[in-house]
């Protein structure tokens, strides 16, 4: 397939913060741009303006050169509209809104209440739809037009401007000549908003932005890699920092590719593609390596000797400051475990649904936002979940299914949901609905599996709740099998529509590889696996350990636990649903001495009740499997300050070409080693 780059001299990815080489961009939460001197906006109010500037999702689209649209408010008219707080003025030559009444027209066009009115002389907008402009543009329900002749602003995507720029996310900002008064300690800033200048780039941000230094300042600037020398437009300033669009790559890093995917520039799922896969495997363990540092406060090998953290360190990926002593001793932090081939690995997709010009379109989230980027093909996925998408849609389409809305919360289709057995080659198929009823759900069915005779499950689930949640309670099965299999190494695991199973199988086996081999098993210890989901670790640690107690907060998944060790055939295996920090003192009272804790919480990490109960259980190993580099130090930091030393710790890139990165940690009691000397 054909790379795609970015525009301009600036390639690789633009995302909601940064601009394109021409343009201009929009940052923050209220965003303005005009022509004349006088307009204004404030608060939810925007501004767009003159030639270049699109601000899209919650920005409004808004006409020619000088139509503006501004947040719930809109201004339509020639050249002197204003608007103030949520009164907006729009007109030619004095025509006025003021509240919730807007005027928009030539020559005395009116509109009260609820009712605006704009246009040539005496043209009407009745209702939630308002008219202004020329010769005819309309705005209508929550789309509204204004400008010259059919400058349009629709739903959430909103365009304003005449050739180019654009800014999507949620916050957008255009400058005009009228700005609100900027906060006293900004004139001591060595950059200032709305200047261009030129930045080094030292590091990437946990979000995969470029971490850019200009007179000692940091900027973040979306796009660019570390080792190049950039040009910047300043967008947005914070005390200690700030965010920058990318305008020129001067110095291009010999790390920098074209991104594979087509869609790379738009669409939200990947960060990394423009970075060659090397370079991000070395990120991503210095990412590991200056959270350690930086929140650990843990003496890293090979890494200078850390001293006190800057009080301007403010990215969870900036480097902290160190002294300038070499250290040969500390946690050894291996390279990342990479794949092999690292694409095509996600076993699992949820496709958001919606409409586009009266069709059905599924694909990802544009980075920042809820406006869907349709998709052919998505790289990292497996290719029957490429193929499944594709022709759910086409079924949808020809049965006349309609995507959920959102804004209106209306709509039927909300998600498709595939999941693939690697191994297996099994295949489930949930539709996610706002509503109980599937209109002609018998062709449906039978459409899907007449295109896709690999689909051994079809399921239903319904959730009718206005949430960005994917699953509502209830799922049903339309044909075939309540869940499909596949493998951990020799595991095998039964996988229903809700339940979790880890989306790469084949970086899992790594995964949990490593963690046996830290639990240094020999077939006779006791381990408890906390955070046990449906049973995946203590599963594969069952095949070499005596006893595996597994804890979960969720009864369903504890009910898939069970079952997986029984479909398995394992008896050495138990799994009781609560609180880890409730439930393992209680197996305590039950004589159970646990000799490895096996911890795999969530992005938030370890609840500190369950530290304070594995400090109180004093098992001779700890490992630990994290998925959030930065709670990873803050847990390590409570359980060595509890008596345990950090022995190692390896990284495993579980989701290539994104910025997340998973590690496999081995601690040990403090009575195994003589000293721990990497804390400080």
């Amino acid at each position: 397939m054909k790379a795609k780059s970015g525009s301009g001299s600036a390639p690789g990815k633009h995302k909601s913060r940064q601009d394109k080489p021409v343009g201009d961009r929009a940052g923050g939460a209220a965003r303005t741009a005009g022509d004349f001197g006088g307009n204004r906006t404030e608060e939810t109010a925007r501004r767009t303006g003159n030639s270049g500037v699109r601000a899209e999702d919650t920005a409004q689209r808004a006409g020619n050169s000088g139509g503006r649209a501004e947040g719930t408010a809109r201004r339509a008219g020639n050249s002197g509209g204003r608007a103030e707080g949520t009164a907006r003025r729009a007109g030619n030559s004095g025509g006025r809104a003021e509240g919730t009444a807007r005027r928009a027209g030539n020559s005395g066009g009116r509109a009260e209440g609820t009712t605006r009115r704009a246009g040539d002389s005496g043209g009407r907008a009745e209702g939630t739809t308002r008219r202004a402009g020329d010769s005819g543009g309309r705005a209508e329900g929550t789309a509204r037009r204004a400008g010259d002749s059919g400058g349009r602003a629709e739903r959430t995507a909103r365009r304003a401007g005449n050739s180019g720029g654009r800014t999507e996310g949620t916050a957008q900002r255009a400058r005009n000549s009228v700005r609100k008064a900027a906060p006293a300690w900004m004139a001591d800033l060595p950059v200032k908003i709305g200047q261009q200048y030129e930045a080094e780039i030292v590091g990437i941000s946990h979000d995969g932005e470029g971490v850019g230094r200009v007179n000692g300042f940091t900027l973040f600037v979306a796009g660019a890699l570390p080792g190049e020398r950039t040009l910047v437009r300043v967008e947005h300033l914070k005390k200690q920092y700030g965010y920058a669009g990318l305008v020129e790559v001067m110095e291009v890093s010999p790390d920098r590719i074209v991104p594979e995917c087509t869609i790379y520039d738009e669409c939200g799922g990947c960060q990394l593609q423009h970075l060659s896969y090397e370079a991000q495997l070395r990120a991503k363990r210095q990412q590991v390596v200056d959270n350690l540092q930086r929140i650990g406060k843990l003496q890293v090998a090979g890494e200078a000797r850390i001293g006190r953290v800057s009080t301007t360190a403010i990215s969870e990926n900036s480097a902290p400051d160190f002294d300038e002593t070499n250290m040969d001793e500390g946690v050894i932090v291996h390279p990342t475990l990479g794949m092999t081939d690292p694409w095509r690995y996600r076993n699992k997709a949820q496709v958001p649904f919606g409409e586009e010009r009266g069709g059905l379109i599924g694909g990802f989230y544009a980075q920042g936002s809820h406006r869907i980027i349709d998709m052919d093909e998505c790289l990292i996925q497996h290719e029957s979940n490429d193929e499944v998408v594709a022709r759910v849609k086409e079924i949808g389409a020809r049965l006349g299914i309609r995507a959920y809305d959102e804004e209106l919360n209306a709509g039927l289709l909300r998600h498709v949901v595939v999941k693939v057995g690697f191994r297996t080659g099994d295949i489930m198929v949930v539709l996610v609905t706002n509503g109980n009823v599937i209109p002609r759900v018998d062709e449906w069915v039978a459409g899907i599996r007449e295109a896709l005779p690999g689909v051994k499950s079809i399921c239903h689930n319904i959730n009718v709740k206005q949430t960005n949640v994917i699953f509502g309670d209830e799922t049903r099965v339309l044909w075939g099998s309540e869940v499909i299999y596949d493998y951990i190494g020799d595991v095998k695991f039964a996988i229903s529509a809700r339940s979790f199973f880890q989306v790469n199988p084949v970086q899992t086996e790594v995964l949990y590889g490593k963690a046996l081999e830290y639990a240094a098993l020999t077939g006779g210890e006791t381990v408890v696996d906390a955070y046990c989901g449906i049973g995946t670790i203590s599963l594969f640690l069952a095949q070499k350990a005596g006893q595996v107690y597994g804890v979960e907060i969720v009864e369903e998944a504890i009910a898939d636990a069970r079952k997986n060790a029984d479909l398995n055939g394992m008896t050495n295996v138990h799994f009781e649903a609560g609180p880890a920090e409730d439930v393992l003192p209680e197996w305590t009272r039950q004589g159970v001495r646990p000799d490895v804790v096996v911890v795999d919480p969530p992005r938030k990490g370890c609840d500190p009740a369950l530290l304070a109960t594995i400090l109180e259980l004093r098992p001779q190993r700890v490992v630990y499997v994290s998925c959030s580099a930065s709670t990873l130090a803050r847990d390590l930091r409570a359980l060595v300050d509890g008596g345990y030393g950090v022995a190692e710790v390896t990284p495993v890139d579980m989701f290539p070409h994104t910025v997340h990165i998973e590690s496999v940690v081995l601690l040990v009691r403090d009575e195994t080693v003589e000293k721990n000397p990497y804390v400080y």
